[in-house]
This record gives C-alpha cells, structure tokens and sequence, in this order.
C-alpha cells in the first residue's frame, strides 16, 4: 500500500471525526507528523530549493560518481536557510545547502547497474552532499556522459502527513497486539477511511521530513532490513525497532515538468538516523527506490 496523505490538517480532522469514533480520531490525529512539501514555485512564492538544472558545490570537490559505473546524476537541492524555521519534528539543519545525487542510468555501458538497499556494492550510486554555509562553492557544468534534468525552482509548504494503518508507528498506539506489519481489524484500516485519506491526495510527491509517502510499503522497514544486514528475514522482531531509528530526510517523485520517470511512476527515498542529521553525518544516509 503507499503511504498516506498530506493535506491541511483541518481536512484530516473532518475526515477522521466523519469516519472514525471521537476517541479514536483523536488519537490516529495526535499521530501526524509535520513535513515540508516541495512543489513548482509560482507566482511570488519563495523558492527554497530546485529539482534539476546544475548544483553549486565546494570549490574543492569533484563531481560525485559510482566508481566503476560513472557520474551520478544532479535530483534536486535544498537551501536549508530558506525552509520554514521550526517546522519539523526532526533535527534539519538550519543553513547550508543539501543536493542529492542519484546513479539513474545514463551513463551504463553495455552492463546496467540499479542501486538496491539490499546490495551494499551499490549503495555509492545515491549520495548527499552538504555545503555548509558560507563555503566558497562553484556552479558545476554536467558531465557530457549526462543530460541535465530541466530546472524545476521549488517552495515549501508545510503540513501534516501519516503513516498507512500497518506501520509500526500507528500500530504500536492503536493495535499493540496486532501482527507486526499485518493488516488488522481496527476502524483506521476501515475501507471508507482508507478511500478518504486517497481521495484527499495520492501522490506520493517531493518532501523533507514527516512520514515517508511510501509507494509500496514503508520505507524504513527496507532500509532497517539493510541496516541490520541484507539477510535479515522479513519478519526479525529487530525490524520494529531499527525503523524507529530512521526519519525521512528527502523523497524526490516521478516529476513531468523536471523530466524524472523512477521506473514506473516511482520515488527516490533518503533516510537518516536521527543522531547523524543533528551531527549532519549525511554520508551515513541510506538510499531507496519504489515504484508502482
């Protein structure tokens, strides 16, 4: 199932209290997590960040690549600045710059290479580049095995988002002694809620922080399962417990307007432990990929 919506909280209070009892409303409600939605700039609207075009980066560093494969290609940047102070649940940097770097094909030979969560051999196709402010940075042209995404400018917006009814994090409060990861009897998993929260928004979208808008399943459970070693079984009880220590830095969807297609209307995922994005260890940030 993908993750749940995003929308204006007063929309989610009318839905639950229509759908849900009063006391259980509240409670799925007292579970939203704050995000930060990113979207085309318009009008006057501040920009905050880009999809695409070519990134500024320290004037000492080189283009990132994937030794042995070639150049990744520039996803998108974010002036941590310019985000809505305050808005996260989450320690974001308060300055400087983050740009995503993603291995999305162009550069194959005759062998294709995919980045998986589950082979750490690929795991240097994805990467995050902090610049802290102030740094003397240089606009770098794309490498000429690389075709540039069109420049999307970006702005913010912040609202609520939620998980689906089968991540831990709303099971543990609503259905402690439901199966983990399993679907359960219980009025959040009733179809007409499920429809509502659909109805409101379906796409899984750009976004910084709150609960990963999956595409299919949660998010963190994949890179849990990678960070406790790519054997794990899917059903190890360590599971629940390594998710809770991952949050969404940034997912980047299937975009028309930057030209980005990730497999069949899919979404780039980076996560991070809580205690290296406040120390901005963003090279310990994991990377993952769904589509439909």
């Amino acid at each position: 199932m993908r993750g749940m919506t995003q929308n204006s909280s007063g929309e989610l209070y009318a839905l639950a209290h229509e759908h849900l009892p009063s006391d259980v409303a509240e409670r799925w409600l007292g579970l939203l997590r704050p995000g930060i939605r990113l979207a085309a700039a318009g009008g006057d609207e501040a920009v905050v960040g880009q999809l695409g075009g070519e990134p500024r980066l320290p004037d000492t560093m080189e283009w990132p690549e994937w030794e042995g494969q070639g150049p990744l290609s520039f996803i998108a940047s974010v002036d941590c600045a310019a985000l809505p102070a305050g808005a996260l649940d989450i320690p974001f940097p308060a300055s400087g710059t983050l740009a995503f770097f993603y291995y999305d094909g162009q550069a194959d030979g005759e062998d294709e290479a995919f980045v998986e969560v589950d082979d750490p051999q690929t795991w240097a196709g994805a990467r995050v580049v902090y610049v802290p402010a102030g740094a003397s940075t240089t606009r770098l042209d794309t490498p000429c095995e690389l075709e540039a995404y069109p420049h999307v400018p970006l702005a913010a917006r912040v609202g609520p988002t939620v998980a689906e009814p089968t991540h831990p994090q709303i099971q543990e409060v609503l259905a402690p002694d439901a199966e983990p990861f399993s679907e359960y009897e219980h009025p959040v998993c009733d179809d007409q809620f499920i429809d509502g929260l659909w109805q409101l928004d379906d796409e899984a979208g750009h976004q910084l922080g709150g609960t990963p808008r999956s595409v299919q399943g949660p998010v963190e459970l994949e890179v849990a399962r990678a960070a406790l070693g790519p054997e794990t079984d899917w059903h190890d009880p360590r599971l629940a417990g390594e998710m809770r220590e991952w949050v969404l830095l940034a997912q980047f969807d299937s975009d028309d307007a930057a030209d980005m297609m990730w497999g069949d209307t899919g979404c780039l995922y980076w996560l991070i432990r809580r205690d290296d994005l406040a120390d901005l260890r963003f090279d310990k940030a994991m990377f993952t990929w769904q589509c439909c």
